[in-house]
């Protein structure tokens, strides 16, 4: 199996994001997935300087993927996207719009986590598209996933979210400035004030959700860290590695040495995701919880 970063889903400064990015080309990921996934508004970084930072990952040895957004609510947005798709080679596709492009171009695609695909008739659709790659729904179980693939008549490679905040929903409304009292369109763009998204708790205190602009995340890290084996087992190919602002390089520096050889982790996840793990939706329960290992 080989390790991923998945696309940015925050908005950050133009500089952190540089930042992060050439420390990125020395981190042990295969592909690097770039691009604007989230709200159209955020634009730090435009088409050309995603398509620059692609070119010099590139240079440093890495695989590039450039992502579509989950809405595609205007035509600046398609214009974008069949840029990246015709300079950038490969897309990953979150939208059926962008699904079109990529047959269009005919290039080939990864099948993004958000085109919800559940059966092996599906995945073979996108298979014959031009997919060569897929991402089952973050909520799809290990039972769920091998029951697609049992069912796909056509090999495609598999991809997993292995570490991150799951984004859950996405609006057309913008929460994060609806908390500030803000219009979408005139929102101050205070999403770059929460680097990690804003935490939402219970009335009861506890951390629930978190807000990052139109996309609702889950307050708690979803890890397979303690997966490996049954993640494995499944023949998926590539694990997914989603940014945060702190301690993504140590995150996948853990995953990379348990690939390497298992052992008894003594990485301080309290440190890393203070917020606590999960991973039931993996063994098909509730996705808040955390099942051990049997």
């Amino acid at each position: 199996m080989q390790l991923t970063l998945g696309p940015l889903l925050y908005y950050w400064s133009r500089q952190a994001t540089l930042d992060f990015y050439a420390a990125a080309a020395d981190w042990d990921v295969e592909t690097i997935y770039l691009g604007e996934v989230v709200c159209a508004r955020r634009h730090e970084l435009r088409t050309a300087d995603w398509l620059a930072l692609g070119s010099e990952l590139r240079q440093a040895g890495k695989n590039i993927v450039y992502c579509s957004q989950a809405l595609l609510e205007s035509s600046s947005d398609l214009s974008s996207l069949r840029r990246f798709a015709s300079e950038g080679g490969i897309l990953e596709a979150n939208d059926l719009g962008a699904v079109k492009i990529a047959r269009d171009l005919q290039i080939p695609y990864v099948a993004g986590t958000h085109l919800n695909i559940y059966n092996g008739a599906t995945l073979d659709w996108h298979q014959q598209a031009g997919a060569t790659r897929w991402l089952p729904p973050l909520e799809a179980s290990q039972a769920s996933i091998a029951a697609t693939l049992l069912e796909a008549t056509q090999p495609i490679q598999t991809e997993v979210f292995a570490h991150g905040r799951l984004p859950l929903a996405f609006s057309a409304r913008c929460f994060t400035a609806r908390h500030y009292d803000l219009s979408k369109d005139a929102c101050e763009f205070k999403c770059l004030e929460h680097a990690d998204g804003q935490l939402l708790n219970t009335r009861e205190g506890q951390p629930f959700l978190r807000l990052n602009g139109i996309q609702t995340q889950s307050a708690a890290c979803h890890a397979l860290i303690n997966d490996l084996a049954s993640v494995r087992a499944l023949g998926v190919s590539h694990l997914r590695i989603s940014p945060q602002a702190q301690f993504t390089a140590d995150i996948i520096a853990a995953y990379a040495a348990q690939l390497t050889g298992p052992t008894a982790s003594a990485v301080d996840w309290a440190r890393f995701n203070p917020e606590g793990l999960v991973n039931g939706y993996w063994h098909g329960e509730a996705g808040i919880r955390l099942e051990e290992i049997a």
